[in-house]
C-alpha cells in the first residue's frame, strides 16, 4: 500500500499514512508534521519527473519495519537517475507512521538502462520486484 501510495505522486494522500507530528529524516532533511511532509513531497515530485518506485520489506518487528527501495525519476533537463536507499518505519497505535528515517543514494543513469517501464502510477502486478530485477 505504501509503494502505491507513493507511485500516485499525490502529496495529501501519502502524508494520510504518517501521524500528525511525524518526524522524518529523509538524507539530510529533518521534517516533523504532516504538514511539512506534504510540503516536503510537492518538491520532491515536481523536481523528481516521471518518478516510479519499488519498496521491499527487509525486515520487521513488533512497530518497526525496515524496507529498501528504489525508484527512477529524470530532472527537468532530462537526466535519469536511479535512487537506491532504505527506510525504518516506526508505528504509533493507531497503525500511523510516527517515524520515517531515510537513507538514500542517487545514481546517474542513461535512460536506456532504465528498468522501470510501467504507466505512471500503480506498478502492476506483473512488473517484477527489486529482487527479480536484481536490485
Amino acid at each position: 500500500m505504501a509503494e502505491d501510495a507513493w507511485n500516485s505522486r499525490d502529496p495529501q494522500r501519502v502524508a494520510l499514512a504518517y501521524a500528525e507530528d511525524s518526524r522524518w529524516r529523509n538524507r539530510a532533511e529533518f521534517l516533523q508534521g504532516r504538514p511539512a511532509i506534504e510540503q516536503f513531497l510537492v518538491r520532491k515530485w515536481m523536481r523528481e519527473l516521471d518518478y516510479r518506485l519499488i519498496k521491499e520489506v527487509w525486515a520487521f518487528r513488533e512497530n518497526r519495519i525496515a524496507v529498501r527501495f528504489a525508484y527512477e525519476w529524470h530532472d527537468d533537463s532530462g537526466h535519469w537517475f536511479r535512487s537506491y536507499g532504505n527506510e525504518n518505519w516506526e508505528f504509533d497505535e493507531d497503525g500511523l507512521m510516527r517515524t520515517r528515517i531515510a537513507s538514500i543514494n542517487d545514481l546517474p543513469i542513461k535512460e536506456a538502462d532504465r528498468k522501470f517501464h510501467w504507466t505512471l502510477g500503480r506498478r502492476p502486478d506483473d512488473q517484477p520486484g527489486l529482487t527479480e530485477l536484481g536490485l
